[in-house]
């Protein structure tokens, strides 16, 4: 039976990190993270946390706070990353945390009513801050390397982040999204935050030029973004880097894949800071070298020229609060 191109359109924008893996497509990445939960603003509030069988606690250890996109999980953003962000844990020794957000929503922000995140103004905030606080105590985490990575509602909120919580937060790493016009207004971060951002060009929901963020055809619209250059912008002036950047290709991987890999790079920033843009050439709104969990002419095109997991932790790892 064909499905009807609306009901995938709906299930992209909806629920674009819900959908799991199927038992053969799924490369085997050994253990998955574990369940655990922490009382945050009188909720109950629950996350998966993958610790390298290597860690020592009383070595403290970065953390990577992995972001699900809206209609998602934190389990099913571990699954969408194809267990890349544990693979590396275990080789790099760091740990991850995948958060879940009320409702399959962050409050990043925009004043969405259709979620409730946004709705009942939930403190997404706090809840990563008592998370980070938590995952300090028992896991022995290292307070200066904190890093917020997430894709298209989890990329806003960590760009939230980014401005809400600079003291406690080194890094963020956002995929398929730019910066929403309500976090442009927010106040500038306390300390600089080095940014990685890695939209698509061709992403169908997010328009690269900036507009609504929604069905395409006008079908809903669930807030505004900037485009991808005055995204850029905003943070080359909020972490004071010097311009111009500078400019390469990353090597065509994949030939098949119909995209290729601009690397921009601004620097340098306040602080040892730094501003970099992979920019997806004909990607959509998916996670490069992640799963293509719809049809290209529904959610756009996955990369295969770059490991998004990769390159996102390969730029933290260079980062650290001074």
């Amino acid at each position: 039976m064909k499905v009807p191109t609306v009901l995938l359109i709906a299930l992209a924008l909806a629920a674009p990190l819900l959908l799991p893996l199927s038992v053969a497509s799924a490369p085997s990445y050994g253990s998955s993270g574990s369940p655990g939960s922490i009382v945050a603003g009188g909720l109950e509030r629950t996350f998966r946390l993958y610790v390298p069988p290597s860690h020592d606690r009383t070595r403290p250890a970065p953390l990577v706070i992995a972001l699900h996109g809206g209609g998602g999980t934190g389990a099913a953003m571990e699954r969408l990353t194809v267990g890349g962000l544990n693979r590396l844990a275990a080789r790099e020794g760091f740990v991850v945390v995948y958060p879940d957000g009320v409702d399959r929503h962050w409050n990043d922000g925009r004043g969405v009513s259709d979620y409730r995140a946004h709705r009942e103004n939930i403190d997404d905030i706090g809840f990563i801050s008592g998370l980070i606080d938590h995952l300090v105590q028992t896991q022995g985490i290292d307070r200066s390397r904190v890093y917020a990575t997430g894709i298209s509602n989890g990329g806003l909120f960590s760009q939230r982040l980014a401005r809400e919580l600079a003291p406690r937060v080194a890094a963020i790493g956002v995929v398929a999204i730019s910066m929403s016009d309500k976090i442009a207004l927010m106040r500038a971060p306390a300390r600089p935050v080095s940014v990685l951002l890695m939209p698509g060009t061709e992403d169908p929901l997010v328009p690269w030029a900036g507009g609504d963020i929604g069905f395409p055809g006008g079908a809903r619209k669930v807030g505004k973004v900037l485009s991808v250059a005055d995204t850029v912008a905003a943070w080359v002036a909020l972490n004071h880097c010097t311009p111009p950047p500078l400019v390469s290709w990353e090597p065509d991987r994949d030939p098949q894949d119909g995209t290729r890999v601009r690397r921009e790079a601004y620097g340098p920033c306040s602080e040892g800071s730094e501003v970099v843009l992979y920019a997806v050439d004909g990607g959509g709104h998916t996670w490069p070298g992640g799963q293509q969990y719809l049809p290209a002419r529904i959610v756009g095109r996955t990369s295969r020229d770059i490991d998004a997991n990769e390159v996102i932790w390969n730029f933290f790892k260079r980062h650290a609060i001074r």
